[in-house]
């Protein structure tokens, strides 16, 4: 039961945001799940606190609250579309960071995702993972996470 447990973690769910492009939030094919790219979003909007680069204006920390918000949008997506009650495993996460060329922690700043799956899903949010270092990403996140789960009818 992922919503009772995030809810005895003291965490509701954001209502699921909406794709700032031309894609949807979230595609099923047989049992997985894509789902894009998210944003650290609140509300709709990217905060202050979540905007920039990890190694520049943001901490490690700083980081890992950002990819755990947008780890909480992704699950959004997929109660949204599926129902958490239906995930029987999460596959992979892949996490991008903006960061500076010498900003080498992305794997730590990843951990704000992965921490979170694993305590709402227990093993079987344990996952395969990319930790990828970026440039810039779109409105100048400092975190984007998407996820692939597998799911049960």
């Amino acid at each position: 039961m992922p919503l009772a447990k995030l809810a005895s973690m003291g965490i509701t769910l954001p209502a699921a945001p909406t794709p700032i492009g031309a894609y949807v939030p979230a595609v099923r094919t047989g049992n997985l799940v894509f789902v894009s790219g998210q944003l650290p979003l609140i509300e709709g909007k990217l905060p202050v606190e979540y905007t920039g680069k990890l190694g520049f204006n943001i901490q490690t920390e700083g980081g890992q609250a950002a990819a755990r918000q947008a780890t909480l949008n992704a699950l959004a997506i997929l109660e949204a579309q599926v129902g958490l009650a239906k995930i029987s495993r999460i596959v992979r996460a892949a996490v991008f960071v903006a960061s500076t060329p010498c900003f080498t922690a992305q794997p730590a700043v990843a951990n704000g995702a992965s921490e979170l799956l694993a305590e709402v899903f227990g093993t079987a949010g344990v996952h395969a993972r990319a930790a990828v270092g970026a440039v810039v990403l779109p409105l100048d996140a400092c975190v984007e996470v998407e996820l692939i789960v597998e799911v049960s009818d």
